[in-house]
């Protein structure tokens, strides 16, 4: 326990010697002690950075073929089932059997093909959403084209010009909401400065299931389930990063609602639009950026702070999922005031998804008596179990309880235990949730090491951040 206070003193006096603000508009400071240095020696500085590939998280990319120098996709629209929750899986419509579909990334001077084919029962047109190509590649059905009939293919061709957050779309707006969309990259011929070392994207996007049915309400007002690259927290996966990184996090929203974006624990710099990079005189400091409908959103920052930070949008009921078809479509209410039957109806779903269910946080004796009580009393559901993934490895005991909706977690590891988890991450290794009560905070387990000579530093506040 000494040890890792020590270290945490060290990492918090680098941290507070990091000038973090100078460093998050790119200006030239030293990195934190026990990070290594992601800016280039004298000799590299003349030669072109090559940009980053960006990960986006539970969605996969889409592969390509090169003729004569073309980059070849093939892009397949069609019915898909997506699981966006233990218990909950969705018919509903995507690409190549993802929804949202598979990520697109080329670079800026690109000459691509991609070659769309209609697997639905109806017709459709796809549209690069903020491309700059030729008047017949735009997708507007029987302006530039004529719809793709089912069972029809269509190639699209273009020369890439532009670089930045884009995406690609259904242009009928049911289909939109049935969730006919992916990311589309365009990396600049060169990395912009200061460079990343880490770059994500997420898709956002809002779901209306009525009781009893698997298919989204596409003509429905109101949503109640929310998920970032086509899945609810706790079933999202974590953005693993290194302390003292530079960050990027990209989103773009093709839904029914806008969504505050909210990061905890560190300061960013809105650095793009769905329009491309946005100049540096542009550039100030935020924590929460608003990512409206057909927009995307790029932001950066220095991953300085050490722990397990919540990256969510900030709407109230986006914060969770509609308690409605929980229990095989049975309403949880806030007015539900017996506790005995709250918890068998929590129990209810432990044993039908297989997780260990914990009782809710503490309540008072009298709290039936309190006006508006309960609210947020019997939300916890914590199913570690469940979503247990090598990303996920080293997390504290019940840390999915208040994870829920629209939300992911930016782990900031130290450089040692960075380097752990993405080892587990390559060779697919989960470590087992620990019995409760079984691990305190802050201990990892991980595949070919020696558990006792790697415990998790405990990043932040040492016994606060114990649940």
């Amino acid at each position: 326990m000494d040890s890792r206070r020590s270290f945490l003193q060290v990492a918090a006096a680098a941290v507070a010697s990091l000038g973090g603000v100078s460093r998050l508009f790119g200006t030239d400071t030293p990195p934190p002690v026990g990070t290594r240095s992601t800016r280039p020696k004298p000799a590299e500085r003349s030669a072109p950075a090559v940009p980053r590939p960006v990960i986006t998280p539970d969605v996969k990319n889409l592969p390509f073929t090169l003729d004569n120098g073309t980059k070849v996709f093939q892009l397949v629209a069609e019915p898909v089932k997506r699981k966006i929750a233990p218990w909950k899986t969705i018919d509903c419509w995507g690409f190549n059997g993802s929804c949202p579909g598979p990520t697109i990334q080329v670079n800026q001077g690109d000459q691509v093909r991609i070659v769309v084919e209609n697997r639905l029962p109806e017709s459709f047109a796809i549209h690069w959403h903020g491309l700059e190509i030729p008047y017949a590649m735009d997708g507007m059905p029987y302006l530039s084209q004529k719809p793709i009939a089912p069972g029809s293919q269509l190639g699209y061709e273009f020369t890439v010009h532009q670089n930045g957050t884009f995406f690609y779309h259904s242009h009928s707006p049911m289909q939109q909401m049935m969730g006919m969309i992916g990311m589309f990259i365009l990396h600049p011929t060169r990395a912009h400065a200061p460079i990343v070392d880490h770059d994500f994207g997420i898709v956002l996007q809002e779901w209306a299931l009525l009781p009893n049915n698997t298919v989204p309400n596409t003509a429905n007002m109101e949503w109640n389930w929310l998920t970032f690259n086509g899945v609810c927290s706790p079933m999202t996966t974590p953005l693993i990063v290194r302390l003292g990184s530079r960050v990027r996090v990209r989103f773009v929203n093709l839904g029914m609602d806008h969504h505050p974006i909210h990061l905890h624990g560190h300061t960013f710099v809105v650095t793009g639009t769905e329009g491309g990079r946005q100049p540096e005189t542009l550039w100030g400091p935020a924590n929460t950026v608003l990512v409206g409908v057909a927009q995307a959103r790029d932001f950066e920052f220095v991953a300085n702070n050490p722990g397990e930070w919540m990256l969510h949008c900030h709407m109230p009921h986006h914060n969770m999922n509609a308690m409605s078809d929980l229990l095989g479509d049975r309403m949880m209410m806030t007015a539900d005031t017996e506790d005995s039957r709250a918890l068998i109806q929590m129990q209810t779903l432990a044993d039908q998804v297989g997780f260990q269910h914990v009782h809710h946080a503490p309540i008072t004796p009298d709290a039936n008596n309190v006006p508006g009580f309960p609210q947020d009393a019997f939300m916890d559901m914590g199913m570690d179990e469940v979503v247990a993934k090598p990303e996920n490895n080293g997390l504290p005991r019940n840390w999915s309880a208040m994870m829920m909706g629209m939300m992911t977690l930016v782990r900031v590891l130290p450089p040692d235990l960075y380097e752990l988890v993405m080892k587990d991450v390559k060779n697919g290794y989960t470590a087992p949730p620990p019995p409760l009560g079984g691990q305190a905070h802050g201990e990892h387990q991980h595949g070919d090491h020696d558990h006792s000579a790697h415990e998790h530093t405990e990043h932040a506040n040492d016994e606060g951040h114990r649940r």
